[in-house]
C-alpha cells in the first residue's frame, strides 16, 4: 500500500508513540515546575514545552527523513556512527533508562502499602521480575505495539490522568505562591532548561525504528508513505504530549503553596492525590506511575533488541529482548546509583550532539565538513562539561569553555555548535562538495 496512514489507524500510531515517551520523568517533571515556579507557573511551561515537546517531535521527523539514527550519524564518519548509535541505545536503554522504569514504579505503586518493617528489597526483587516478565512478552511482538499500546494502555492511561485533572479543577482554590529562586528570574528560560533535562529527544531518535515497523505491519510498504505517517504520528503524540504537560502544570499550581517545600514531583502528585481523593489517590497515582513506566519500558526494550539484532544478526530479536530485560531487572535492584553515576555523564555529553545533528538535517544539503565541524566543536564543549559533572576537570579546557555563554547552564555547546556549521558550509562551499 502506497497510501500514508490516516483517521483511526493514524491516530492509534500516534498514541503508542506517545505512550513511548510518556514515562516517570514525563509525569512528575510538569507538576514540580508548577509547584516551584507559583505565580510564574504558565511561562516557565512555555519554555518547558518548547525542549521537552518541540525537540523530540524534531528528532522524529529528522530520523524518519535520514532513514535512521545511524544514517543521519554517518553523515559525519562510519565509524563515528557506529559508536554514537551504540551509546546512544545503551545510555536510554539497558544502562538507565529501562532500569528506571521498574525501581520508580516500584516506588510509587508498591512501597506506599509496604509495613515499615518490611523486606523492601525482597518485594522490589519480585516486583522486578514480574514487571520485566510481562515487559518482555509484549515486546516480543513488536509490530504489535500499536494494539497494545496505543489502543489499551495509553487511552488507559490517558483516563486516569484526566481523573487527576478533572479533580483538580474541583478541589478548593489555593493561593499561588511566589516563584522559587530558580523561578524569579527568566522563568521561560528555567522552563528550557527543565524539558532539556527530560533527554526526551535521545528517545526520538530510538523509537523511529519502531514506529516504522508498525507503520509497515498494517500494510503501508511505500517508503516516502512511512516517513510521511512517522512524521504525523510524531506531531500527535506531540500534541498529546503538551496537552497532558498542561493539565499536570495546572494539577502543580493547584497544589498550593504547602508544596512548594516538597523536593520532587512525585511528592507534589502524592501530596495533590492524597489532598483530592484521600487514600484512594494512592492507588490512582500508582497505575498512572505503573502504566507510564511499562508503556516507555516496552519501547526502549523494543527499539533497543531491534537495532542490535540489526547489528548482530546471528543473535535473534527475542533473545537481545531477554537480555536486556535480565540486565535492567539486575540493576535496577543492585547497582542503579552506579551506574547512574556513569550514564547520566555519558548522556550530558551525547546528548547535544544529538541536538545538532537533529538540526543540522533540517539545514539543507550540508556536506561532511559541516556535519564534522559542528560535531565536534559540539561534542568537545558538551564532553568537558559532562567530565566536570561526574567530579573530572580537564585542565586548559575547562577553563576556556567556562567563558562560553550558557556554560553553567549545560549550553555552553551553542555558541561553538553554530560556529562549527557555519565555517563547515563554507569550507563546502569552497570545495564544492554538495550531499
Amino acid at each position: 500500500m502506497n497510501e500514508t496512514l490516516k483517521g483511526k489507524r493514524l491516530l492509534i500510531v500516534g498514541l503508542t508513540l506517545f505512550s513511548m515517551f510518556f514515562g516517570a520523568g514525563n509525569l512528575i517533571f510538569p507538576s514540580f515546575l508548577a509547584a516551584q515556579a507559583g505565580t510564574a507557573a504558565w511561562p516557565a511551561m512555555a519554555g518547558f514545552l518548547m525542549s521537552a515537546v518541540g525537540l523530540p517531535v524534531l528528532g522524529v521527523i529528522a530520523v524518519s527523513r535520514a532513514g535512521g539514527l545511524d544514517c543521519l550519524a554517518g553523515k559525519v564518519h562510519p565509524a563515528f556512527s557506529m559508536v554514537f548509535t551504540i551509546l546512544i541505545y545503551l545510555s536510554i536503554g539497558p544502562c538507565l533508562a529501562i532500569p528506571r522504569t521498574a525501581s520508580t514504579s516500584f516506588e510509587m505503586t508498591v512501597l506506599p502499602f509496604l509495613n515499615d518493617g518490611a523486606q523492601t528489597a525482597f518485594w522490589q526483587l519480585i516486583y522486578s521480575a514480574v514487571f520485566f516478565l510481562l515487559a518482555a512478552v509484549t515486546a516480543f511482538h513488536p509490530e504489535k505495539l500499536t494494539q497494545r499500546l496505543g489502543k489499551i494502555l495509553c487511552p488507559a492511561l490517558l483516563g486516569l490522568i484526566f481523573i487527576m485533572f478533572a479533580g483538580s479543577i474541583a478541589a478548593e482554590p489555593k493561593a499561588l505562591p511566589m516563584p522559587a529562586e530558580a523561578y524569579s528570574g527568566l522563568a521561560p528560560v528555567k522552563g528550557f532548561l527543565e524539558g532539556y533535562q527530560t533527554m526526551d529527544t535521545i528517545a526520538a531518535l530510538n523509537f523511529g525504528i519502531i514506529i516504522a515497523i508498525n507503520i509497515r505491519a498494517v500494510g503501508v510498504e511505500d517508503k516516502d508513505a512511512v516517513v510521511t505517517s512517522t512524521v504525523r504520528s510524531g506531531l500527535i503524540a506531540g500534541a498529546l504530549l503538551a496537552s497532558v504537560y498542561c493539565a499536570l502544570t495546572y494539577v502543580g499550581i493547584k497544589a498550593g503553596p504547602e508544596a512548594q517545600a516538597l523536593d520532587n514531583g512525585a511528592r507534589v502528585l502524592t501530596f495533590v492525590a492524597e489532598r483530592i481523593f484521600g487514600s484512594a489517590g494512592t492507588v490512582v497515582l500508582g497505575l498512572i506511575f505503573f502504566i507510564a513506566c511499562f508503556n516507555t519500558c516496552v519501547g526502549l526494550l523494543s527499539c533497543c533488541s531491534e537495532f542490535f539484532c540489526q547489528l548482530i544478526p546471528r543473535i535473534s530479536y527475542r533473545k537481545w529482548v531477554v537480555l536486556f530485560a535480565a540486565v535492567s531487572m539486575a540493576v535496577s535492584n543492585a547497582g542503579l546509583t552506579k551506574i547512574l553515576a556513569f550514564s547520566v555523564p555519558v548522556l550530558n555529553g551525547i546528548y547535544p550532539v544529538a541536538i545538532a545533528l537533529i538540526f543540522l538535517s533540517f539545514a539543507g544539503k550540508g556536506g561532511r565538513a559541516m556535519y564534522r565541524l559542528t560535531v565536534l566543536l559540539t561534542g568537545a564543549v558538551s564532553i568537558v562539561y559532562a567530565l566536570e559533572g561526574a567530579g573530572i576537570s580537564v585542565p586548559v579546557l575547562s577553563q576556556l569553555f567556562a567563558l562560553l555563554p550558557g556554560y553553567g547552564l549545560g549550553l555552553g555547546w551553542i555558541l561553538p555548535g553554530l560556529i562549527g556549521a557555519l565555517a563547515g558550509k563554507g569550507l563546502d562551499a569552497a570545495a564544492g562538495e554538495r550531499k
